[in-house]
């Protein structure tokens, strides 16, 4: 069974536990971290079966992997500020941050 993730690299989202908004740099089919950080970081123990996502905060320095079951799609769609995101996104266009490189 092929998991589909809810959101893509670049997409703006909102973090409803936590109320900080972000962009998605990195996604993963299912949760790739180690057990040790998942017994002390994720305590509501969202499932390890379906996508995880890699954000930037917004406002900060800091970077989350975030379950998605805690994440739902921004409704401001305004730009994010971060050290890294010229990194680690493109430009921001139409509500979104398009991918730094592209396939060939």
């Amino acid at each position: 069974m092929e998991l589909l993730a809810k959101f893509f690299v670049g997409q703006i989202v909102h973090h409803k536990k936590f109320d900080y908004r972000g962009v998605v740099f990195d996604a993963d089919g299912t949760f790739q971290g180690s057990d040790e950080w998942y017994d002390v970081v994720a305590r509501s123990k969202p499932p390890k079966d379906e996508p995880w996502y890699h954000v930037l905060v917004d406002g900060d320095t800091k970077a989350t992997y975030v379950a998605e079951r805690h994440l739902e799609a921004d409704v401001q769609c305004e730009p994010i500020r971060h050290p890294l995101l010229s990194k680690l996104c493109g430009e921001y266009r139409e509500g979104r941050y398009t991918p730094t490189h592209r396939l060939q």
